[in-house]
């Protein structure tokens, strides 16, 4: 059996392209973003500059998602989205994906669909572990944005980089302190 959740490549596009448009250090070119999709799990064969024109937005918006301080507010935000962004789920069967569902039909324009799978598996991730498995990275240093697919759930950075600065940086501090 096949199960869609928060280790969906929709709430990985959704994480990847936030920190590509609002994050200091991200990039948000054209080539960035469709790359981003590519990586993904998106078909990027109709990628445009009008796609990232619409992408860029959408991303500033999910950015309030990971932000949320609260369940109540996560959930307000995507009940929002949810009636703003129009669904027309289909099961598809191509590749070697197996028969699965797409929130979106393949007539529509990339960018929808990139809106409405994020958005589903967003709420998918939200219902599933509410919103203890997203964040902003706890790095002094760092804007980024996390969805958190361990096991144990309890990431709290945007990457083992940020993780082991921030640690070695405590150790330290740790070790200058007079015993």
């Amino acid at each position: 059996m096949r199960i869609t959740g928060y280790k969906s490549h929709g709430v990985g596009a959704a994480a990847a392209l936030v920190n590509a448009v609002t994050s200091r250090d991200g990039d948000d070119s054209d080539e960035a973003l469709r790359a981003i999709l590519g990586e993904h799990g998106f078909f990027v064969q109709q990628f445009a500059s009008a796609t990232a024109d619409e992408l860029r937005p959408w991303a500033r918006t999910l950015r309030s998602f990971f932000e949320a301080e609260s369940l109540d507010a996560a959930v307000a935000l995507l009940n929002g989205l949810l009636s703003d962004v129009p669904m027309h789920p289909h099961l598809a069967d191509h590749d070697e994906l197996g028969l699965h569902v797409h929130y979106a039909p393949p007539e529509v324009d990339l960018a929808h669909r990139v809106r409405a799978t994020t958005l589903m598996n967003l709420a998918e991730l939200l219902c599933d572990h509410g919103i203890d498995r997203i964040g902003v990275c706890a790095a002094a240093d760092c804007d980024r944005v996390y969805a958190d697919d361990s096991r144990g759930g309890r990431r709290r950075f945007c990457s083992d980089a940020c993780a082991n600065r921030t640690n070695v940086a405590a150790y330290r501090a740790r070790r200058r302190q007079p015993t």
